[in-house]
């Protein structure tokens, strides 16, 4: 599973800090960080995270209260699940 974090895309609300604390504030950019999180190849400001096991629950919840789906969940396989 892996989380792919668009932080343009954030609004620096921080649900996701709340959620899970793979995600810190950034409050000088006003936006949150993945921590860990590597750079998509052409990705603009786009950061990937490969969930550590047991921590797939707190990865989800993070993506779904996001307020502008800045953060998405995929399967193993690939496939989209938040």
């Amino acid at each position: 599973m892996k989380v792919v974090f668009d932080r343009d895309t954030c609004i620096g609300m921080y649900q996701c800090v709340e959620e899970w604390d793979r995600f810190e504030r950034n409050v000088d950019a006003g936006k949150a960080d993945l921590v860990g999180g590597k750079p998509v190849e052409d990705g603009d400001d786009v950061y990937e995270l490969t969930v550590p096991e047991g921590e797939e629950f707190d990865a989800e919840m993070a993506a779904r209260v996001c307020p502008v789906d800045a953060i998405a969940v995929y399967d193993d396989d690939g496939e989209q699940v938040v």
